[in-house]
């Protein structure tokens, strides 16, 4: 299945892809939301989908495309988790997970249009696998048990001020947190849409030159892994988000170094996950 929601910011509905057509499952469901995953939501939908998908309505071809999931509780990210891009990031590739978080009102569309923040020279780019909970887990037993706690896959551009986050002090969150800095979507795969989430093609172009082209193959910590390493440290909770690490191509990595400027467009994509586009101002 892919999920998707639709309509104006704060105000989105649910929805599938079905043969290419979006569809507006809205009245059965009331969102794509913690409370849906964690009471075998994808489970309902699937039979709704088999017995009554043809029926569903169409969405507007106009209406906006929202994050394919509702805010979630948490969005919890992966650094320097791509040997390649711990590289040129001047960094050692890191033993452990490295975590950090994001604020969950970042959360945006995976095509609206994004401000640059007030005082930001050092806005950058990170094209990135997401990964959803579909319920409520602690001290998960192995990565098996992770892998079965998967709703689906999506793209994320976990957007960045380098300055903020660099060269303020204390945590990455300051630079990673800016309103609109996590664009997500179009839609959230389920695990059976990708046959293989580890060899999945990475890319991100900005003005139609490409920055970034890698992919999953070269993560260092699987999303499996970081599932359960996280359990063994908080409790994650059905809907949250996991943005699992970016391949090398970043603004920052550059000599010298390149970033977002107003008017600048951001194409990227993942394969199978399908493609976002923003507009910078």
């Amino acid at each position: 299945m892919k999920l998707i929601r639709f309509g104006a910011k704060n105000q989105e509905k649910p929805g599938v892809i079905l043969d290419g057509q979006r569809k507006d499952c809205s009245a059965y469901f009331s969102d794509w939301n913690h409370d849906f995953f964690q009471e075998e939501g994808l489970a309902k939908l699937q039979e709704l989908l088999d017995q009554e998908g043809d029926q569903l309505p169409d969405v507007p071809a106009e209406a906006r495309w929202g994050s394919p999931i509702a805010r979630p509780g948490m969005i919890m990210c992966v650094g320097l988790n791509y040997a390649d891009h711990a590289k040129e990031s001047g960094m050692d590739i890191p033993k452990e997970p490295l975590v950090f978080m994001k604020a969950t009102n970042t959360i945006a569309g995976p095509f609206d249009e994004v401000d640059i923040p007030k005082n930001s020279l050092k806005t950058d780019w990170e094209v990135e696998l997401g990964v959803v909970l579909k319920k409520d887990v602690l001290y998960l037993e192995n990565e098996a048990a992770a892998a079965e706690a998967i709703a689906g896959y999506c793209v994320i551009n976990d957007l960045s001020e380098r300055a903020f986050q660099l060269e303020k002090g204390g945590q990455w969150v300051k630079g990673k947190s800016c309103p609109g800095f996590s664009p997500v979507g179009p839609y959230l795969a389920t695990p059976d849409e990708i046959e293989d989430v580890m060899t999945l093609e990475m890319k991100l172009s900005v003005n139609g030159v490409s920055k970034q082209d890698g992919t999953t193959s070269t993560m260092i910590f699987k999303p499996d892994h970081v599932i359960w390493y996280l359990s063994q440290l908080m409790q994650l909770e059905a809907g949250d988000l996991i943005s699992t690490g970016t391949p090398p191509g970043v603004g920052l990595g550059f000599d010298p170094p390149q970033y977002l400027r107003a008017g600048d467009e951001v194409e990227l994509s993942i394969a199978g996950l399908g493609t976002q586009r923003q507009i910078y101002r």
